[in-house]
């Protein structure tokens, strides 16, 4: 007889994590810890290291932040998001954190097992009324162009880097891209080194004056 599937729940709402939990004993899974904070969640899934994390993104300490910590550190594990909120910018800072799948709260709770299943299988868990969205958002980066300080240089940056790259273009701070991305300060500074290197420039300065040259071009 195979092994039930473990999930751990993080809400700083109760009963949200009361019916959370009792939909997914309906549908099979076995609850191996909740949190009802970001870092508690981490410590948990890093504890019981369970098939799937469902985490709140508005939770103290931001679910999205836990989700990048929780997908750098256990790769197996899959993360959903469970959220009221229907903003595009939590939605994609989710999906770049490494969240396999984003539900909303007001969904029918029985189809929630079946959501995580299918995301344990392979399956992205979008609802339909965000998937336009998704899509607008690959073409329009498909369309973006490159950085010409990037081309002139011969860099390779990956796919997280360019993020943080067109944030650092828009002068924000290491803070808020951490929280935009939903990474922590530590790992946006890693990132920021990387780049840097890359781009062979000693600081950030360096490349801002970088930037305002190719916006004289």
């Amino acid at each position: 007889m195979s092994r039930p599937l473990t999930v751990l729940i993080a809400d700083d709402h109760a009963p949200t994590r009361a019916g959370v939990r009792g939909a997914l004993g309906d549908g099979g899974f076995a609850v191996v810890a909740e949190a009802n904070r970001a870092d508690a969640a981490v410590e948990g899934a890093l504890r019981e290291r369970p098939d799937v994390c469902v985490l709140d993104i508005n939770m103290p300490g931001s679910g999205i932040a836990a989700a990048a910590r929780i997908t750098e550190q256990l790769p197996d594990t899959a993360v959903v998001m469970l959220t009221v909120s229907r903003e595009d910018q939590d939605l994609f800072a989710s999906l770049r954190a490494g969240a396999l799948g984003y539900l909303l709260k007001d969904m029918d709770p029985g189809r929630l097992a079946a959501a995580l299943r299918g995301v344990l299988s392979g399956e992205a868990a979008l609802p339909r009324t965000l998937v336009a969205r998704v899509i607008g958002e690959f073409r329009a980066a498909e369309r973006r162009p490159s950085l010409p300080l990037v081309r002139r240089r011969g860099a390779k940056l990956t796919a997280r880097e360019w993020e943080v790259l067109e944030l650092l273009r828009e002068q924000l701070t290491t803070a808020q891209i951490a929280h935009r991305l939903g990474l922590s300060d530590v790992t946006v500074r890693r990132h920021v080194s990387s780049i840097l290197a890359k781009l062979r420039v000693p600081d950030r300065r360096a490349m801002a004056r970088l930037f305002e040259e190719d916006a004289e071009r």
